[in-house]
């Protein structure tokens, strides 16, 4: 006996419109930021393991570790890890408002998304500028 085809194997199925058709969109871009801070994030995490390795293991690893974050890769690093906190925060904290049904009307997810991105640049140099005031 013959096996059947489905009716689906004669049509081609339709594609799924790529990045390359949509108009940029501030909701677009924030998403995908929120995303890549999300990752950026748990490799911070797994950095501070590291670091609390190395304090675990002593004096030298841990001068090793303070040399790394004091060098401009591991500043800039650091740097990263406080702007992507911010900004997850930030932007989590906008989901949030969403989820209550509230700011979904063009003008407001405008205004919100430019008001997350000013928000985790000015807690970041707050952050970054309380840190250079308390460190000595």
């Amino acid at each position: 006996m013959a096996e059947a085809t489905p009716p689906s194997a004669s049509r081609p199925r339709p594609l799924s419109p790529h990045l390359q058709i949509y108009r940029w969109q501030w909701t677009m871009a924030l998403s995908i930021t929120h995303r890549a801070t999300g990752v950026f994030l748990a490799a911070g995490a797994l950095y501070l393991v590291i670091w609390l390795a190395a304090i675990a293991g002593g004096p030298d690893s841990f001068s090793v570790m303070t040399h790394f974050n004091i060098s401009i890769v591991g500043r800039l690093l650091l740097l990263g890890w406080t702007f992507s906190l911010f900004y997850h925060l930030c932007n989590g904290i906008r989901h949030l408002v969403w989820d209550a049904g509230w700011g979904f009307d063009l003008k407001t997810g405008h205004i919100t998304a430019v008001l997350v991105i000013v928000a985790s640049v000015l807690l970041t140099a707050l952050a970054w500028g309380a840190a250079y005031l308390l460190r000595h």
